[in-house]
């Protein structure tokens, strides 16, 4: 499971969301995309103050964590019990 990741943003200030994971620290850009499909989000921070950044990239509101890393996927186990 990947946990957010705490970031200090300025308010004011442009930043670009890594949606590929391949950056150094996962959550902000750092052109390791390049030779992918991959474009970073472009994103305004809206007050100078620490967010959780998401990590897991599964995030409904990217850049942010919604808590999606922590929702267990419910696995299909139907084809062990008899029929």
């Amino acid at each position: 499971m990947k946990h957010p990741v705490k970031t200090y943003l300025e308010k004011g200030k442009t930043y670009h969301f890594c949606t590929c994971s391949k950056s150094a620290d996962g959550v902000l850009c750092d052109k390791s995309h390049r030779d992918t499909e991959f474009e970073p989000k472009e994103f305004v921070a809206t007050r100078d103050s620490e967010f959780l950044l998401c990590l897991c990239k599964k995030s409904t509101c990217t850049p942010f964590c919604d808590g999606a890393h922590a929702i267990h996927e419910k696995f299909d186990l139907d084809f062990l019990t008899d029929a």
